[in-house]
């Protein structure tokens, strides 16, 4: 890996609990089986990762609630522009807080 990664998963139903962990040239990170997860270069300049997927096996997990439902938050303007949307498209169709605190992912 080269760069910086903010590498990040929600858990299932009915926590969503969102973890977060930054990465850097060298560190090796993986997600859990079935979860949502992404990954977002934070850095400076590019950034390049390997991945892997160890099973072909499909798994069934109530997007829409790890999204919109997490716990902390990820942050609405990430959000937006993942699902190409205004932000306050997307606050009024999902009700989304746009809270400013420090659990808030910052991008």
């Amino acid at each position: 890996m080269e760069g910086t990664l903010l590498a990040v998963f929600v858990t299932s139903n009915p926590e969503n609990r969102l973890f977060r962990k930054v990465l850097n040239k060298g560190n090796v990170f993986v997600f859990p089986f079935g979860l949502i997860h992404f990954q977002y270069n934070i850095g400076h300049t590019n950034a390049v990762a390997i991945a892997a997927a160890s099973s072909q096996n499909e798994s069934i997990i109530s997007v829409a609630n790890a999204v919109f439902g997490s716990n902390p938050p990820i942050n609405p303007d990430f959000l937006a522009r993942a699902f190409q949307l205004d932000k306050k498209d997307l606050q009024e169709r999902f009700q989304l807080e746009n809270k400013e605190n420090e659990d808030v992912i910052k991008l």
